[in-house]
C-alpha cells in the first residue's frame, strides 16, 4: 500500500505540474534541460558547483550559445527556475534529475561526478521522489552505482523512490530539431519506476519511447555515439586512401547521397571532438572487456579518427616541403577550433590537438574563430585569444588551416586574403575565385 500511495501521489504531482524538480549539473546538457522542464510548468531548481554560473542564470544571462537569454530570463524572472550551489533546497525536490559530466581519466572512465551526485542524492532523499539519470555512460551504471548508494538509505526502490535512466540527446548548434521534439529514451529498475519517469518525460517531450531497463536505454544512447563513430572512422579511412589515389572524396561523397536508399552520408575531417564521439564508445568499450568481448569495430574507429588528425598534419608538413618551407617557424593560422560548426564549444576538439602538435614542431600558430574568443592550451602557455578576421592575420600566414566550417565565415574572402588554404571540412566548396590556393583533405 505504501508503495502504491507514493507511487499514486509522485504521479498526480507530475500530471497536473505541481512536482518540484531539481536539476543536478548545468551545463550544455542539464541547463537546457531545466529550461525546457520550467517552460512547461514544472517550478525547477537548477544545482551547481560553479558559483559563476550560478549567478549568471539567476540573474537570467546565459552562458551557453543554445540557450539564448531571452528564453531563460522570463522563467527567472516568473520564478520557474533558480540555480543554486548546494543540495539544501534540492532536497525537497520530487524529481532529481542528474546531468553531470561523465568524462575520461587515463582512457578509463570517470564516474565520480555521478558518484558524488549520488552521494549527496542519498544524503537528501526522502520517500516519494524519483531519481533520473541522464548522463551518458556504460550499461549497468544506474543499477551498480547509483542504485546502491540510494538503497544504502534504507528506502527500497520501487516503494520508498523510484530510479530510472534517461539518455540525453542534445546535438549542440541544432536549430532544425527543437530538444522538446526528440524523442526520449527510458528505462526504469522497476515498472513502476518506468512508469513514473515516463509520465514526467511525456510532460516535457512530444514521444516518450520506454524500453525494458536502465541498461537498456543506457546501451542505446551510448550506441547511438558509438555508431557515428564507426562511420565517421569509415569515411575518413575512405578519405585516406582517396588522397594517395588522388581522387576528391568530396565529390564521390555527394554522388553517393543522391542514391534514394541504402547509404547514409557521413563526411571525413581533422578528426572527433565534442563529449560523445571521442568518450563513450571508449565507455562500451571498457565494459565490454569485463565480459571478455574484444570491442573491435569500436577500438579501431577510435585509431582511424586519430590517423585523421595525423594525417591532417602530414599534410601541413608535405604541403610546406613542396614550396620550400620547414614547419618549423612556419606561420600557421587555424580558421576554427570548435568541436563543430556554429557553436562555442571546445571539448575534445581536434583543432586543440592539432594546435598542440604544431607548437610542439616550433611552428607559429594563431587561431581565429567567431565564437570562441579564447582556448585554455598549456602547450600555448596557459590562455590563447582569437585574433580578429583581418587581411593582415590571413596574408601574413603560411597556410590558413580551416578546421570548424562555421557557417558565418565569409571563406571567399578568407582565400582572397591567404596565400594557401588547406581546408579539412570542404569548406570552400562554393568559392570561386583563388581556387587554385585551396587544398582539400
Amino acid at each position: 500500500m505504501e508503495a502504491v500511495n507514493n507511487a499514486k501521489l509522485l504521479k498526480e504531482k507530475i500530471l497536473n505540474h505541481t512536482a518540484a524538480v531539481a536539476v543536478i549539473g548545468l551545463g550544455y546538457v542539464g541547463l537546457p534541460m531545466a529550461i525546457e522542464q520550467a517552460r512547461r510548468g514544472f517550478r525547477v531548481v537548477g544545482v551547481d558547483r560553479d558559483e559563476k554560473k550560478v549567478a549568471m542564470i539567476n540573474n537570467g544571462q546565459s552562458y551557453i550559445r543554445d540557450v539564448p537569454g531571452e528564453v531563460l530570463r522570463p522563467l527567472v524572472e516568473q520564478g520557474r527556475l533558480r540555480a543554486l550551489n548546494s543540495y539544501e533546497e534540492a532536497s525537497r525536490a520530487d524529481i532529481m534529475v542528474i546531468c553531470v559530466p561523465t568524462p575520461l581519466k587515463s582512457m578509463q572512465p570517470d564516474l565520480s561526478c555521478i558518484t558524488s551526485a549520488a552521494g549527496e542524492i542519498a544524503g537528501a532523499i526522502r520517500p516519494g521522489r524519483l531519481v533520473c539519470l541522464e548522463s551518458t555512460t556504460f550499461p549497468g551504471t544506474t543499477e551498480e552505482i547509483v542504485l546502491p548508494a540510494l538503497e544504502a538509505t534504507g528506502l527500497v526502490v520501487g516503494r520508498d523512490f523510484f530510479l530510472a535512466f534517461s539518455p540525453e540527446r542534445i546535438d549542440p548548434g541544432n536549430k532544425q530539431i527543437p530538444l522538446r521534439e526528440i524523442a526520449k529514451v527510458v528505462g526504469g529498475v522497476t515498472p513502476q519506476c518506468r512508469d513514473l519517469a515516463c509520465a514526467f518525460y511525456a510532460r516535457v517531450f512530444s514521444s516518450v519511447i520506454p524500453v525494458s531497463s536502465p541498461a537498456a536505454a543506457e546501451m542505446t544512447k551510448i550506441y547511438e555515439n558509438t555508431y557515428r563513430s564507426v562511420n565517421i572512422a569509415l569515411v575518413n579511412e575512405f578519405m585516406l586512401l582517396c588522397d594517395k589515389m588522388g581522387l576528391d572524396v568530396w565529390e564521390i561523397l555527394d554522388a553517393a547521397a543522391t542514391k534514394p536508399f541504402g547509404i547514409q552520408i557521413f563526411y571525413p575531417g581533422p578528426g572527433v571532438g565534442g563529449h560523445c564521439i571521442p568518450v563513450d564508445p571508449v565507455y562500451l568499450a571498457w565494459k565490454a572487456r569485463a565480459y571478455q568481448f574484444p570491442p573491435r569495430f569500436i577500438e579501431l574507429a577510435a585509431e582511424l579518427n586519430n590517423q585523421a588528425t595525423e594525417h591532417v598534419m602530414q599534410k601541413i608538413t608535405a604541403v610546406l616541403n613542396d614550396r620550400g618551407k620547414c614547419l618549423k617557424d612556419a606561420k600557421v593560422l587555424v580558421l576554427g577550433v570548435a568541436y563543430k560548426k556554429d557553436i562555442d564549444d571546445v571539448r575534445e576538439s581536434p583543432a586543440l590537438r592539432l594546435i598542440e602538435l604544431l607548437l610542439d614542431k616550433k611552428a607559429d600558430v594563431k587561431y581565429y574563430d567567431p565564437h570562441v574568443p579564447q582556448i585554455i592550451l598549456p602547450a600555448a602557455g596557459g590562455l590563447m585569444q582569437s585574433v580578429p578576421p583581418a587581411c593582415n592575420h590571413f596574408a601574413g600566414a603560411d597556410i590558413v588551416l580551416i578546421i570548424t566550417d562555421h557557417s558565418c565565415v565569409d571563406y571567399q574572402q578568407i582565400v582572397t586574403w591567404s596565400r594557401l588554404v588547406i581546408d579539412t571540412r570542404n569548406a570552400t566548396r562554393l568559392v570561386t575565385g583563388g581556387r587554385e590556393k585551396i587544398i582539400k583533405i
